[in-house]
C-alpha cells in the first residue's frame, strides 16, 4: 500500500475496496464531473459516432484527472496502475465471451441457424405480439440459464433479426430482449449476481430470491403490459412483404428445424452449469459444422479460393501480379500480370478472371505467355489457377465467418443488410471501450473515490427510506463510475450492511436493493461492461434502447416505491 496512512483496504470476495480518509468528497467527485462534461461535449460533437473511439479516449482523460487527484493525496502511481490491472483482469472472462459471441454470430449466420430462426419466427410472430413474445422468450431462457449475456447472444440476436424483418424499431426489440434477459439474471439461482448480492448483504440465497419476487414480479408484469400496448400501436411499413422475405431466406439457405439443435445444446450446457465461454465455443464450432453439413452452397460461395502459381524467381523482378495478396490462396476476382519497368512487356497479356461460385469449380485456369525485354524474349511464364478443395473451402468459409466480416446475398435488399456479421473483429470496438472504462474505474477505486462517494451518499439520509435511496443511488453511481455491475453490488453491499442491521432491517432488504439497482442498471450505461456488451451484441446503441429497457430502469424505481410506503420491509429477527 501507499505510505499515506489514511489509506486502507478490505476484501469483498475477489474484489478489493480501498478507503482514503484524507480524500475530500469534492476531490472524489471532481473526476466524475469532468468526465460527464467531456462526454456530453463529445457526444454533442460526434453524435452517434461517439463510441467509435472518441468516448474511449474521454474515459482515459477522466482517469488522468482521477490520477492527478490521487497524486495530490499521496497515492502512488504503482497503486493506481496495479488497481487498473486488477480491474482489467476482472474483465478477462467478459472480453473472451465477447470475442466468442462475435465468432458465434458468424457461424450461426452461414450455417443458417439465425436465418432459420427468422424464417420460422416470421411464420409464428407478427408485429402486434412480437415485443411481448420476445420478452417472455427471454424471461424463460434467462431464468433457465441464469445469464443475461448468454440470452442476448443466442435468442437476442435471432429476435433482433426477426424484429428487423417485421419492421419493429430496433430499440424496442432490444428493450424487450434486455428486459427479459435481466429478469433471469436477477432471479435465477444459477446467476452469479443472484448469488453475490446475498453474500455481500449477509443473507441466504433462497430467502433473497423469495424476497425479490415482491418487487420483481410487479415490475415484469408492468413491463409486459407496456410491450403489449406498444405492440398494438406498431404500424411498420412493408409487413406485407413478409412472404417475400421468407422466400428470400429459402432461396439462399437450406432452412430446417434440425438447425435448432445448436442453440438448444448451448442452452442445455448453460443450464448444466457449463461455463458460458465453453458453451459459446461449443456453439460456435457446432455452427461451423452445421454450415458444412447443411449449407454447402454458402460454403462454396464464402470460402472458394484459388491457388495461383507464383512467378518464377528469375522473373520476379520483371513482372508481378496486380491485386494479389501475399498468401497462396486468392479470392475470386480479376488478377493481371503487369510489367515492373517500361522496357519489359508481356506477350499475350495474362489476365485471370476467377469466378465466384455456389458449387464446386472443377476448371483449372491456365495461360502461357512470353516475357519480352526491349522486344526480345527473355523468358516464358505459365500460370495455373486451381480452385480449392471442399475441405479448404470450408475452412476458409468457417474461419472467416468467425473472425471477419461476412455477408450473405439474398433476393431481398432488407435481408442483405440483416444477414451480415462482423465476427470477432466486430467486437474489438466494444472491448476497447471496456478496457478504457475499467482504467477509469480502477484509478477511481485506487484513490479511494468510490468508497468516499458511497459513504457520502449514505450520510445524506437518516430515515429508512433514505437508507434504501442511498443504496440505489450508490449502485447506479458505481455502475456509471466503476463501469462494472459487480462493483456496483459489492461496494454498497459491504458499505451498507451494518447500516441496515443497525436499523433492524433484514439483510434481504439490502440484497434485493442491490439487485434492483445494481444488476439491472449496468446495461443502461454505455461505458459499463454491461452496456458495452449488450450494445455490441445486439447492434443497438444504449441511447436507442434505454427508454424501452423498461424492466431495467423501472426496477430501482419499484424498490424505492416499496421503501417509501413501507411495503413488505422485512425486519431483522433477533435470536
Amino acid at each position: 500500500m501507499s505510505e499515506n496512512k489514511n489509506i486502507s483496504e478490505f476484501k469483498a470476495g475477489d474484489i478489493t475496496i480501498i478507503e482514503n480518509t484524507e480524500l475530500h468528497i469534492w476531490k472524489a467527485v471532481l473526476p466524475i464531473v469532468v468526465l460527464v462534461g467531456l462526454l456530453a461535449f463529445n457526444v454533442f460533437v460526434y453524435g452517434d459516432n461517439a463510441l467509435s473511439g472518441s468516448n474511449q479516449f474521454i474515459l482515459l482523460m477522466g482517469a488522468a484527472v482521477a490520477a492527478i487527484v490521487g497524486f495530490t493525496n499521496k497515492v502512488s502511481y504503482k497503486i493506481m496502475i496495479d488497481e487498473v490491472a486488477e480491474n482489467v483482469k476482472s474483465t478477462t472472462s467478459a472480453i473472451l465471451i465477447l470475442l466468442m459471441v462475435g465468432a458465434l454470430a458468424g457461424t450461426w449466420l452461414i450455417s443458417g441457424i439465425i436465418p432459420s430462426m427468422i424464417y420460422f419466427g416470421l411464420q409464428i410472430l407478427n408485429p402486434t405480439i412480437f415485443l411481448a413474445a420476445s420478452l417472455i422468450i427471454c424471461v424463460i431462457v434467462s431464468t433457465a440459464t441464469g445469464s443475461s449475456w448468454t440470452t442476448s447472444a443466442t435468442m437476442g440476436i435471432a429476435l433482433m433479426g426477426i424484429g428487423s424483418a417485421l419492421g419493429v424499431p430496433s430499440g424496442m426489440t432490444a428493450g424487450a430482449v434486455l428486459s427479459g434477459a435481466y429478469f433471469g439474471d436477477k432471479m435465477s439461482p444459477l446467476s452469479d449476481t443472484t448469488n453475490l448480492a446475498p453474500a455481500m448483504a449477509g443473507g441466504e440465497l433462497f430467502d433473497h430470491i423469495k424476497y425479490m419476487t415482491l418487487t420483481t414480479v410487479p415490475t415484469i408484469l408492468i413491463t409486459l403490459l407496456v410491450f403489449i400496448i406498444l405492440g398494438f400501436n406498431i404500424h411498420p411499413e412493408g409487413v406485407a412483404n413478409t412472404s417475400e422475405m421468407m422466400m428470400g431466406i429459402k432461396s439462399s439457405f437450406h432452412v430446417t428445424p434440425w438447425l435448432f439443435l445448436v442453440p438448444l445444446v448451448v442452452i442445455v450446457l448453460i443450464i448444466k452449469k457449463t461455463s458460458p465461454l465453453i458453451a459459446l465455443i461449443i456453439g460456435t464450432l457446432l455452427g461451423g459444422l452445421f454450415a458444412i453439413i447443411f449449407q454447402t452452397a454458402i460454403i462454396w460461395n464464402q470460402g472458394l479460393r484459388y491457388h495461383i502459381s507464383k512467378v518464377p524467381e528469375n522473373l520476379t523482378h520483371l513482372v508481378s501480379w496486380e491485386g494479389m495478396s501475399a498468401n497462396n490462396y486468392q479470392d475470386p476476382g480479376t488478377y493481371k500480370l503487369v510489367a515492373n519497368s517500361e522496357n519489359i512487356s508481356i506477350q499475350n497479356p495474362i489476365i485471370l478472371n476467377l469466378p465466384q461460385s455456389n458449387k464446386k469449380v472443377t476448371a483449372i485456369f491456365k495461360q502461357q505467355s512470353n516475357i519480352l525485354k526491349n522486344g526480345q524474349v527473355i523468358g516464358t511464364i505459365e500460370v495455373n489457377a486451381t480452385p480449392t478443395s471442399f475441405f479448404k473451402t470450408a475452412y476458409f468459409a468457417v474461419m472467416n465467418a468467425m473472425t471477419i466480416e461476412t455477408s450473405i446475398h439474398t433476393d431481398s435488399e432488407k435481408l442483405n443488410d440483416l444477414f451480415s456479421a462482423n465476427g470477432m473483429g466486430g467486437m474489438l470496438g466494444t472491448i476497447w471501450l471496456i478496457l478504457c472504462a475499467m482504467t477509469f474505474g480502477g484509478v477511481m477505486d485506487a484513490i479511494g473515490a468510490l468508497a468516499k462517494i458511497s459513504n457520502a451518499i449514505l450520510n445524506l439520509f437518516n430515515s429508512i427510506f433514505g437508507l434504501f435511496a442511498s443504496t440505489v443511488f450508490s449502485c447506479i453511481t458505481l455502475n456509471a463510475t466503476a463501469s462494472d455491475q459487480y462493483l456496483a453490488i459489492v461496494v454498497p453491499g459491504k458499505m451498507y450492511a451494518k447500516a441496515f442491521k443497525d436499523r433492524g432491517l433484514a439483510p434481504e432488504n439490502l440484497s434485493r436493493t442491490l439487485e434492483d439497482a445494481g444488476t439491472v442498471t449496468s446495461a443502461l450505461v454505455p461505458w459499463n461492461t454491461g452496456g458495452a456488451y449488450q450494445s455490441g451484441v445486439l447492434g443497438v446503441g444504449v441511447q436507442e434502447y434505454f427508454v424501452y429497457a423498461i424492466f431495467n430502469w423501472l426496477s430501482p424505481i419499484m424498490t424505492l416505491i416499496f421503501a417509501a410506503f413501507r411495503i413488505k420491509i422485512k425486519k431483522l429477527v433477533t435470536k
